[in-house]
């Protein structure tokens, strides 16, 4: 049979990773041929975690607790790491814990790593169920990204990777700060389904508008090189409207420079030697059967 695991950070939010294990279970209940089990990254949180109970589909549950806190993306790249050093799979499923991936969208996932087996699934987002305000920022944001990438990020981290594909992933230190750039740009021919974004279980949303800008700029940072010859481009290109636009031509470009700038200096945040020593930070392990 061929092995899941299911890879769900989690900070604090316990009542709602209790929740979603429970849909979690419900929705994988039809298929047989699997095996399934799941890893939690506790990211250090501050209070003590509920008792989960393991669902009666999963082989086990692996809490990895961290000695500090650090951040969603990280979280998702040293698990990727530790599965690929530690566990047998055949493909490694990432999921949020709060709820805003639904697990009703497994069966999709599942489905289509069934159809094509050697292709890892992204869930392309269609619908999103956040205000106007964040709904109007993602499509800023996925303007930049198509503008200076030259790429369409359409998913977030709900995905399910073949284990050639994490082999490939976890050795990337942009993983470090962005996952679904470093998939975009490392993995080809990646097949999708469609997800609409849900609700969180319990509770408003914890990004900051600041979290929001910097979640943005990591994902275009992983493209750092095509983002410095497109901005290149733009400015020799504003250079000759500068009889048209005037002054606000050199507005343009000094926006532009700075633009480039703040993707060189988010770009740091990628590193790979801290990628490869994360398991200095395992503080300890509780397997869950």
């Amino acid at each position: 049979m061929k092995k899941i695991i299911i890879l769900i950070p989690v900070f604090n939010d316990w009542e709602s990773l209790n929740k979603l294990l429970k849909e979690i279970d419900e929705n994988i209940n039809e298929f047989k041929n699997y095996d399934f089990k799941s890893i939690i990254i506790n990211d250090a949180s501050t209070n003590t975690f509920e008792k989960l109970v393991k669902p009666k589909n999963f082989e086990f549950i692996k809490i990895l607790n961290m000695e500090k806190n650090r951040g969603h993306a990280r979280c998702n790249a040293f698990g990727l790491l530790h599965i690929k050093n530690n566990e047998k799979f055949d493909y490694v499923i990432l999921m949020d814990g709060d709820g805003e991936d639904r697990p009703v969208e497994l069966k999709s996932l599942i489905n289509k790593i069934n159809e094509h087996p050697n292709n890892s699934v992204v869930a392309k987002r269609v619908k999103r169920s956040e205000g106007f305000f964040f709904r109007f920022l993602y499509k800023v944001h996925k303007l930049i990204t198509l503008l200076f990438t030259g790429k369409n990020i359409n998913f977030g981290n709900y995905s399910c990777l073949t284990n050639t594909d994490v082999e490939i992933l976890s050795d990337r230190a942009s993983l470090w700060s962005s996952y679904s750039g470093t998939l975009k740009k490392n993995v080809a021919n990646l097949k999708e389904v469609e997800s609409t974004r849900g609700l969180r279980y319990f509770g408003p949303s914890k990004m900051s508008l600041f979290q929001l800008l910097l979640h943005s700029f990591s994902i275009i940072a992983v493209f750092r090189y095509v983002v410095l010859f497109r901005t290149i481009l733009l400015i020799i290109f504003l250079f000759f409207l500068e009889t048209y636009l005037g002054p606000f031509s050199h507005f343009l470009n000094i926006i532009l420079a700075i633009f480039t700038i703040c993707i060189f200096i988010v770009s740091k945040r990628e590193n790979k030697n801290e990628l490869i020593n994360s398991e200095k930070n395992l503080k300890s392990i509780k397997i869950i059967k």
